[in-house]
């Protein structure tokens, strides 16, 4: 299998002649059905019948996967107090918020608002990126044994934008990629934060980037806590980003032993029609691959959430450093389409149907209404 180098610019001619030429796909009748029939389903032309790859021979279950606008518009709304939002979107906000109940929590070095930096010991105000650079170079001389560092944006970034990793040997050779980055810095606010060293286990799927796992939760209206799904991604180059839509790829994870699916998805602009079942570069399976500190990973995301009552859906980042899963962040307003494509179709999923049967009765677009209750019918049947 080929690995794809920056194909995020694939078009959608380019990527409609690859499903044609896709050796694994369903007879161009049967799609042709597929998509007539998701149309008249769901009164609009069913877009994610691509994205959840609904084209591929076998998968029969596509009344299973809901449409990009049915999650975002007829979910989420519904379940989030707008109000408690910040909590998550801040960085800062975030980490101060579960510092204070001991949550695991990557560590803050230093925090800018444009040209004024605040590390633990003082506040700089700068004017040159000499300056900066002397900053970062405290940070690595705190630390000996300190090799990078992330910097993040430190509100609404999502996707894995406005997030850098550096290094101590860029800082020493006062590398280009750092003046750039001074000048991108100084024009917002951002943390500085100390790269997580990932567990052995997770180095064998990709050893270049922080292989986090997106759970998801949800608060039943009696305060209940359930993880609804959970999948693992990781960068499918050497990019230290994992997110799917920087060139990342995402696998399922069966909830209740920890243990990686057999196919991982990728974007489609990206890597193309060819689904995963080894990492492209370390050549690692995915099918029955353990994930470390799993149930260890469960209990603090559910406790996370139990925390933030007032965000009854949410998509948490999670990392497993080497003694422990580390919480990278909380969103509010997470992309629901991986999770729905890793559980091959949020309806299969129990939790979710949960959520359905709650959202039933908050939801009032008669549109969004109509699909929720065919949605429940059909389940029940």
């Amino acid at each position: 299998m080929r690995i794809m180098n920056k194909r995020n610019n694939l078009t959608k001619f380019a990527l409609f002649r690859e499903i044609l030429r896709d050796s694994e796909r369903k007879p161009l009748l049967a799609i042709l059905n597929d998509l007539f029939s998701l149309s008249i389903y769901y009164r609009q032309f069913p877009r994610h019948y691509f994205s959840r790859y609904l084209f591929k021979k076998g998968t029969t279950n596509i009344k299973d996967y809901f449409p990009d606008d049915f999650l975002y518009s007829g979910i989420k709304p519904f379940l989030n107090n707008s109000e408690c939002r910040d909590i998550l979107e801040n960085k800062m906000f975030f980490h101060l918020y579960y510092s204070q109940y001991k949550v695991p929590l990557p560590k803050i070095l230093m925090f800018n608002h444009k040209t004024t930096f605040k590390t633990e010991g003082e506040l700089t105000q700068i004017t040159g990126f000499e300056q900066f650079i002397t900053l970062l170079d405290k940070l690595f001389e705190i630390e000996p044994t300190r090799d990078s560092l992330f910097i993040k944006k430190l509100f609404w970034s999502y996707g894995g934008d406005k997030v850098y990793k550096i290094y101590r040997a860029q800082v020493a050779d006062r590398s280009q990629i750092l003046a750039d980055l001074y000048t991108e810095v100084i024009k917002s606010c951002y943390l500085f934060q100390e790269t997580v060293i990932q567990h052995d286990a997770l180095n064998k799927l990709n050893p270049f980037s922080l292989n986090t796992i997106r759970f998801d939760t949800f608060i039943d209206k009696e305060g209940n806590v359930d993880l609804i799904s959970g999948y693992i991604r990781m960068s499918i180059n050497k990019n230290h980003v994992d997110n799917i839509f920087s060139g990342g790829c995402q696998v399922g994870i069966d909830m209740k032993t920890g243990r990686l699916k057999k196919e991982g998805h990728s974007k489609l602009s990206y890597y193309g029609v060819n689904l995963l079942q080894s990492h492209p570069i370390t050549g690692t399976g995915f099918e029955n691959f353990e994930i470390p500190h799993f149930e260890s990973a469960k209990a603090m995301t559910v406790e996370a959430a139990r925390l933030l009552p007032g965000l009854r859906i949410v998509g948490w980042d999670v990392a497993i450093g080497e003694s422990g899963p580390v919480l990278i962040e909380g969103n509010s307003d997470y992309g629901m389409t991986g999770n729905d494509l890793s559980e091959g179709g949020y309806r299969t999923n129990p939790v979710f149907r949960k959520v359905l049967f709650e959202v039933k009765d908050l939801n009032t677009s008669k549109y969004f209404k109509r699909l929720i209750n065919r949605a429940i019918k059909e389940v029940a049947v």
